[in-house]
């Protein structure tokens, strides 16, 4: 008997407890989905983070990475989300669809997809759910950098069907050591292949480049990277503040030396808190 109490309370320790709140983020059913497939463990979720007491109107979407082949949702994830309900902010976190071409039926704009509803369902259910918003900030990690700077670049166009697309433009977007181009050489190959591959469309090469889709209404950005990182190059991010700072967009690049890639809210290898960082710029801009 003992025994199987030491068990129960060792599995209750280590199964997941983050999140406060799983939404629906499809409740009429998820789009895009060929007929009678089924998404298993790739259905999309999404996670509700409300503070004892709100302290700002900015809202988080919190969007992981993981090569579009997995979502980093805890690291890059519920971590991110538990600490800003920590200091009194209210935040979501997406975990969204991968593409798969044997459910989809085009796998190139599940993810968007869900980032769209998941922005959508945040401006107009924020009073249902006490939440006081003035601006959503998206944050994304590396793949989920790359879908959270899509948010940010392609809000004129509803991948979602007929919406307002005042609804799907962030306020800001948080940047954490992002894949941005589709360039190769420069991109993360891994997250192209999932993407748009693995046959290349030039189309799709330009479509998904977001550095290529950057205007002066793109919201302002605060951008995290390491030059020493092997797996997404620093030419990512720099590529996306070339293109702010053309369109004279606000911007911060928060720049380490050393962490490589995938250190999420903290890296290890250099001094330097660039959340609490990111919190001041936001508050300051």
């Amino acid at each position: 008997m003992l025994k199987s109490l030491n068990v129960i309370l060792f599995l209750f320790m280590i199964l997941p407890t983050q999140a406060q709140e799983s939404v629906q983020l499809y409740p009429n059913g998820v789009p895009n989905i060929i007929p009678n497939v089924s998404l298993g463990a790739n259905a999309p979720e999404f996670y509700f983070y409300k503070p004892e007491k709100q302290i700002n109107s900015k809202v988080f979407l919190i969007i992981p990475g993981g090569g579009y082949g997995m979502v980093a949702i805890n690291h890059e994830g519920h971590d991110l989300a538990k600490r800003l309900k920590d200091l009194g902010y209210a935040s979501f976190v997406l975990k969204y669809r991968l593409p798969v071409d044997s459910q989809m039926l085009d796998k190139r704009i599940a993810p968007i997809q869900d980032a769209q509803n998941a922005i959508v369902y945040i401006r107009q259910n924020a009073n249902r759910l006490g939440v006081d918003l003035k601006d959503v900030v998206v944050m994304g990690f590396s793949a989920g950098g790359h879908l959270a700077s899509t948010l940010s670049t392609h809000f004129d166009t509803s991948y979602i069907g007929s919406v307002d697309t005042k609804l799907l433009r962030p306020d800001y977007s948080v940047l954490v050591y992002p894949v941005i181009t589709m360039k190769e050489g420069i991109t993360h190959a891994g997250s192209k292949k999932n993407l748009i591959g693995p046959n290349f469309e030039d189309e799709d090469v330009k479509r998904f480049s977001n550095e290529l889709n950057i205007n002066s209404n793109t919201p302002p950005a605060f951008i995290i990277h390491a030059e020493d990182d092997k797996v997404v190059p620093i030419q990512n991010a720099l590529f996306y503040k070339e293109g702010l700072d053309n369109h004279a967009v606000k911007n911060k690049f928060y720049y380490f030396q050393k962490g490589g890639h995938g250190f999420g809210m903290y890296n290890k290898l250099e001094e330097g808190d660039w959340f609490a960082d990111m919190i001041v710029w936001l508050n300051n801009n």
